[in-house]
């Protein structure tokens, strides 16, 4: 709608024709009601010095894996990195919110000198998130992912501690942090072998190493997986860095792969 001058400088809407008016009320109220294109797991870690988070790179229309380079794992300011599963247009519509209010902050800091803003740290972006999903859930608009952050605690000064932190929100604000987490189908056969194998005190190489082979499990058991990957990780010194995607090696050779399934002489399928 315009915005017009009535007489004696009274500023008002000025209204739509009937014709308009009768097509916006015939559209109803637009809403997603289901995910479309879609992002599956997301395995998050935290290890000695850092946190890292690991994802592939597909996005599936359905059952169909129409986009193989699709980034997921994203950073927010240089101490806050977010990992996301599910509708991919409503992670970019994440992002977009918390680099909008990073980037709100730095013109509104005190200070022009990168070392004294505050930025948020991993905590608040995740409690932030927890009550936009919440907000948008009462709506019966949700945004259809689980977001993983990753990142450091803040002490009341705004300096950043040492403590990593490592939580998940999903669409109807559920929150909690742990140690270890996963998404989608990872929180069913990648997060039983990340608990069994981790160590408070595990080197970055045994977090990535061990990251990669339940990525690696997962394109085994989850037809929305993907072998092409990227793994991000938040440190103290280093801040955030993100990985250019690449593929795992894969092996298909193990007997259950090859061998006849229930004696009946087949390939293996149903």
């Amino acid at each position: 709608m315009s915005l017009s001058l009535q007489s004696g400088g009274a500023a008002s809407r000025a209204l739509a024709p009937p014709s308009t008016a009768r097509a916006i009320a015939d559209q109803g109220n637009q809403m997603t009601t289901r995910p479309i294109t879609t992002g599956t797991s997301v395995l998050g870690m935290k290890y000695r010095g850092g946190v890292m988070l690991a994802a592939d790179t597909l996005v599936s229309y359905g059952s169909l894996a129409k986009y193989k380079n699709a980034r997921r794992l994203l950073s927010i300011n240089s101490r806050t990195l977010i990992g996301a599963g599910g509708e991919y247009s409503d992670l970019q519509s994440i992002a977009d919110l918390l680099r909008g209010n990073a980037l709100n902050d730095r013109c509104t800091a005190d200070s022009l000198y990168e070392e004294d803003n505050n930025e948020e740290c991993a905590g608040e972006v995740w409690s932030y998130l927890r009550a936009v999903m919440y907000q948008r859930r009462n709506r019966m608009n949700p945004l259809w992912n689980d977001v993983v952050v990753a990142g450091f605690r803040q002490n009341p000064d705004g300096t950043t501690t040492d403590s990593p932190f490592l939580g998940v929100v999903d669409k109807i604000g559920t929150a909690y942090e742990d140690d270890v987490l996963a998404t989608g189908f990872g929180a069913y056969i990648a997060l039983p072998l990340m608990r069994e194998k981790y160590r408070p005190d595990m080197e970055e190489g045994e977090a990535r190493a061990l990251l990669e082979d339940c990525l690696r499990i997962l394109f085994y058991r989850d037809c929305r997986a993907l072998n092409r990957v990227q793994i991000a990780k938040v440190t103290m010194d280093g801040g955030v860095l993100v990985s250019e995607p690449y593929e795992l090696d894969t092996y298909w050779d193990f007997k259950g792969f090859v061998t006849n399934k229930g004696e009946m002489g087949t390939d293996g399928g149903w």
